[in-house]
């Protein structure tokens, strides 16, 4: 079993100059891997896909540069450029790994075939963290400081003790907005993986339906309100960036200001995150099952709704719920989302509704708000209720006439 925790760094003015200064090093050794890449990559490229008989027009192919031979060149990088002496090589090493991932991901695809966008260079300021692929030990944690490689004793706040069977296997320092933080991964391979036996079923499921009237709404009537952070803080964002826009560039005052509007955009994020970890426990808390949609929220992101549904970040939210999930050894449920606000989810009709209609009618007598008819709609699908056949049929008999 692997996890991480996070915790915050106070650095002297002396250490805090030494990450800076490694910071703007594996910026440089970044773009440089990445350039000897794209330089094979369009060298190897050619618009003539065969030749004569006489004459070959192809060029010659050249070798690609891999993570191995890259890291072997790092021995004439510290001997050209003598700063990286006081790096630790292994810093480096994974400098280049990632390089070879997000490189491999732009023309292959990750393990689900999907890929990514095209690698960009890094500009200053826009590399953030280094690693230390080297275990740290637990010894090198003494009660509010750590000792890092070739830096020293660090001040840390340690707001939660280590586990005592767990070892660190890798420590990633993270410059942000308000600060400089550390990342222990931790790692105790005594612990299996949680593999749950759980089945869907009428009494441990519960069903929820994501929106942005409500953050969501579960088949249990139950509401959580959305908090809407971007909302509430995009008065403040706009005078921020407006005296952002009247500072001139290269001056410190820019810097500072840039700093302002970070810091701004950094607490949104921690509030929505800190608003998804608790909403994800209460829900494991009321049941061991939880059902919701299968949104294609890449998509939705794209429509005129996108400032709402980035604000409410369903995304990270199920992602943490996953998470939070597996680790309790209970199960989360993706279902179709078709028809989950139009169907009835006492008789399974089909009742249509537009989206200002917020209220469920139907003839059998069912009268629910619209995300509470979802939510249901969610659970029953989840756990195979009967309503499900008797709505298919009532679909094929609507368009057989």
């Amino acid at each position: 079993m692997r996890i991480t925790y996070q915790y915050r760094l106070r650095p002297t003015k002396q250490q805090t100059a030494t990450f800076v200064h490694w910071l703007e090093l594996c910026r440089r050794q970044y773009n440089y891997r990445l350039a000897e890449r794209f330089n094979w990559y369009e060298q190897n490229r050619c618009d003539i896909d065969r030749c004569s008989l006489e004459v070959c027009h192809l060029p010659q192919l050249k070798d690609k540069p891999s993570r191995w031979s890259q890291q072997k060149d790092l021995g004439n990088t510290k001997a050209l450029f003598p700063e990286y002496k006081d790096m630790l090589l292994h810093t480096l090493q994974d400098v280049i790994a990632r390089v070879e991932k997000t490189f491999d991901r732009w023309l292959k695809g990750d393990r689900n075939s999907k890929r990514s966008g095209r690698p960009r260079f890094k500009g200053k300021g826009r590399y953030r963290s280094f690693t230390f692929p080297d275990p740290i030990k637990p010894e090198h944690i003494q009660g509010k400081f750590i000792k890092l490689p070739k830096i020293g004793k660090v001040k840390m706040i340690l707001h939660r003790t280590l586990p005592d069977s767990f070892k660190i296997k890798t420590a990633t320092i993270t410059h942000k907005a308000d600060g400089w933080y550390i990342s222990l991964s931790l790692e105790d391979v005594t612990v299996p993986s949680f593999k749950t036996d759980l089945r869907p079923t009428p009494d441990n499921t519960v069903g929820i339906d994501m929106g942005l009237k409500s953050f969501l709404v579960t088949s249990d009537n139950q509401e959580v309100p959305i908090p809407q952070y971007y909302r509430k803080a995009e008065k403040r964002l706009k005078r921020l960036q407006r005296q952002l826009s009247r500072k001139k560039k290269g001056s410190n005052r820019r810097t500072k200001a840039v700093k302002r509007v970070a810091k701004t955009h950094l607490k949104v994020g921690n509030q929505r995150k800190d608003f998804h970890y608790k909403t994800a426990l209460w829900l494991l808390n009321q049941s061991q099952v939880i059902a919701h949609e299968n949104l294609n929220i890449k998509g939705l992101v794209k429509s005129k709704l996108a400032k709402s549904i980035t604000d409410a970040g369903w995304g990270q939210f199920l992602q943490i719920l996953n998470t939070k999930a597996v680790s309790a050894g209970y199960l989360v449920v993706a279902v179709n989302p078709n028809g989950t606000s139009q169907d009835c989810s006492d008789c399974g009709a089909t009742v249509s509704k537009t989206l200002a209609d917020r209220w469920h009618s139907c003839q059998c007598g069912a009268s629910y708000d619209r995300d509470h008819n979802a939510a249901r709609n969610i659970k029953h699908r989840a756990v195979g209720h009967p309503v499900l056949q008797s709505s298919v049929n009532v679909r094929r008999v609507a368009g057989s006439r």
